[in-house]
């Protein structure tokens, strides 16, 4: 009866006890509204417009991506200088900035599967003869600081050559190569033929074979398991109900 009636009066405790460690170790809830950091200076991926909203290709398929995965985000333009850094820290849930996928990268932060395949193009003046990368050799040529035509450049004059021009955003090492400041841009194909298609008919582009594909990925803070299954499944729905492909034409045309 001592036993019953201690069974009794221990068993309400244990059950309340149990209650509260389970919900202790439920999975941690996503904020209401999810920060979407992106460079707005590689149009037609992502720019400012005239009233300072960003818009581009990369814009809309995270948006539609965030629509699909049923979750808010708030958009804000972030230099490509801290970009990664404001995810590490939190400032930022989700990054979209044409990243290209690179072992590096995926040490420090977590990848969607790709999105959008690129490759780099050379930028020149009509007049130029140049038909091959390593002939920009002794040329001033113009990149996007930490890109990958930064680093394509860098490999082949050297990190610390003087004929590299580094600028905040391609489109302005482009309007260099209007301005003749430099002879040469090495960029990602899709900003290299937007500019040129919208600004200028005195340039052509040179596709060399050395240059590799690329894919760019979304990213998360490294481990949000949680956050990449979402988009990568918002992805996957996307392009299969044709959202995607309508995305697509709208900035670069049908293939």
């Amino acid at each position: 009866m001592r036993n019953l009636w201690l069974l009794l009066v221990v068993l309400p405790f244990l059950l309340s006890c149990t209650k509260k460690d389970d919900s202790t170790v439920a999975t941690k809830s996503m904020p209401p509204e999810l920060v979407v950091g992106t460079d707005a200076a590689y149009a037609p991926f992502e720019s400012e417009n005239a009233d300072k909203s960003v818009e581009g290709f990369d814009v809309d398929v995270i948006q539609a991506v965030a629509d699909k995965a049923g979750f808010k985000i708030k958009i804000i333009n972030t230099p490509w200088e801290g970009l990664f850094n404001q995810l590490a820290s939190g400032d930022r849930d989700i990054l979209i900035s044409a990243i290209t996928i690179n072992s590096e990268r995926k040490k420090v932060m977590d990848f969607s599967e790709p999105y959008f395949e690129a490759v780099q193009l050379i930028a020149l003046p009509l007049k130029s003869k140049v038909t091959k990368f390593t002939e920009l050799r002794g040329l001033k040529i113009g990149v996007q600081t930490g890109t990958t035509g930064d680093e394509v450049v860098s490999g082949l004059l050297g990190k610390t050559d003087l004929n590299i021009k580094r600028f905040e955003g391609t489109p302005l090492a482009l309007q260099e190569l209007v301005n003749g400041g430099v002879d040469a841009v090495v960029a990602d194909n899709g900003v290299v033929n937007n500019f040129l298609a919208n600004n200028t008919k005195a340039f052509k582009t040179v596709a060399d074979p050395s240059f590799a594909k690329e894919h760019y990925g979304i990213a998360v803070k490294k481990g949000n398991t949680e956050l990449l299954n979402k988009i990568n499944a918002a992805l996957q729905a996307i392009k299969k109900d044709g959202t995607y492909q309508k995305i697509y034409d709208k900035y670069f045309g049908k293939k």
